[in-house]
């Protein structure tokens, strides 16, 4: 093994970029030991050279365009640290699989969306595609999945993929506060960015889930075919009944293997208080799997950050300076991208949220429906002192095993009633 230094090019000079340079720097004996060569950065790319980041970049070679990363001959890695799925981050990548260089990168849009196209050129150029900062953090969720877990037959996968959306959940349930009082809340604590919209509509945690689908069944997911549902609908009342009905709403993400193919779905769901999966809180995230052989299992920890992010990178980094060249997908021959099954052809327990004018005839017209729909109704939750002045009051409901086709037809016809006040809210109910 050679001892020569491995030389980065880092693109992307914030929280995540600086954070790198600032772990390498302060662990660099370590990291040479452990890496068995030293890991150095030679070059660096950003928009703005004038900045302050807190960091020393003198000595260092600044490129103003990004992409020009991929032909520096003094770099042996690049380490893509912008961001989005499209444009120079896009560029850049490709580019450096093209020239035969090794890319570590922390993008889960780009991977989610276009990794089929990445993998291919990684193994036609014989170029290393790692990416373990691209899901949960710090949580170890890419090494586990493609090789902790290697030997294994994974049946399923997924768990809390979003740290925001986890944070606001948490409050509105222990403070009983509206949605948008939390979310800016999240805002002022860094937790949420100026524009959540990423975030708060679960396309970060789809992005994150599709990349985990890939890794655990071998085959890249069709990204458009993934139901996304994102969280800005949940209200305390739907916190409430959850918990008064012995479960806890969470933004869940899951894939497993199905007769017909895989389900893969994110979305808010009620899970029991009981799962361990019930009681990852705040800023948290939690990677959730189970194997033929290995199991039900679960790892938690925190799932963004400069020091979390930074050390996914790095991990990447000394797996590289060890001669390590996996591939994308943790098998030699990856299938074509997949298809998930339809939404509709989906079966399970489901919890609705239904406000209603609080008047004679209400509970028997939704009844009806329920019936003619064919869905089972195992439980009903409605609260007198609930009614509010305008004479609306929330019922929760909650059914049987049915198809979620069924459901979607139940709560067109519900929502429209006349007594029916606003869109009913829907929940898938998981073990956890």
């Amino acid at each position: 093994m050679t001892t020569a230094p491995l030389r980065l090019g880092i693109a992307g000079l914030g929280t995540v970029g600086t954070g790198l340079v600032h772990l390498m720097r302060e662990n660099s004996a370590r990291i040479a030991d452990r890496a068995g060569r030293p890991i150095e950065v030679v070059a660096v790319a950003a928009r703005d050279r004038s900045r302050d980041r807190g960091i020393d970049l003198s000595g260092l070679r600044w490129h103003d365009d990004a992409v020009t990363l991929a032909a520096d001959p003094d770099v042996d890695v690049v380490v893509e640290l912008i961001g989005g799925s499209e444009g120079t981050a896009r560029q850049l990548v490709t580019n450096t699989l093209r020239n035969g260089k090794a890319v570590v990168t922390a993008n889960k849009a780009l991977i989610a969306l276009h990794g089929a196209e990445l993998s291919a050129l990684s193994s036609a150029h014989e170029a290393p595609l790692l990416f373990e900062a691209a899901v949960a953090g710090g949580v170890p969720a890419i090494k586990l999945v493609r090789e902790g877990l290697a030997g294994d037959r994974l049946l399923r996968v997924g768990g809390i993929l979003n740290g925001t959306c986890n944070y606001i959940l948490t409050e509105m349930r222990n403070t009983g506060r509206a949605f948008s009082d939390v979310l800016s809340e999240a805002k002022a604590l860094g937790y949420a960015e100026a524009d959540p919209t990423t975030d708060i509509d679960g396309w970060d945690a789809a992005h994150k889930l599709a990349i985990l689908a890939a890794l655990s069944f071998g085959r890249p997911l069709a990204f458009d075919s993934l139901h996304v549902e994102g969280i800005s609908r949940i209200s305390p009342a739907d916190l409430h009944f959850a918990q008064e009905l012995g479960y806890r709403i969470k933004l869940l993400g899951l894939a497993r293997e199905v007769q017909d193919g895989i389900e893969a779905w994110m979305r808010p769901c009620l899970v029991p208080i009981a799962s361990p999966i019930a009681n990852v809180e705040g800023v948290f995230n939690a990677l959730s799997y189970e194997g033929a052989f290995a199991g039900s299992q679960m790892i938690e920890g925190r799932g963004a950050g400069a020091g979390p992010t930074a050390i996914a990178v790095m991990a990447d980094l000394i797996d590289l300076a060890r001669g390590s060249r996996l591939p994308v997908w943790g098998v030699s021959t990856p299938a074509n991208r997949v298809e998930c099954v339809p939404r509709g052809t989906l079966t399970g327990e489901y919890y609705l949220r239904v406000t209603v004018q609080d008047q004679p005839g209400v509970i028997a017209d939704i009844a009806i429906i329920l019936r003619d729909c064919g869905v089972s109704l195992r439980g009903m939750v409605q609260h007198a002192n609930d009614k509010t002045p305008n004479g609306t009051v929330p019922l929760a409901l909650v059914t049987h095993q049915t198809d979620e086709h069924a459901m979607l037809v139940t709560i067109q016809r519900i929502a429209a009633l006349d007594s029916v006040v606003n869109e009913p809210m829907m929940l898938r109910i998981e073990a956890g």
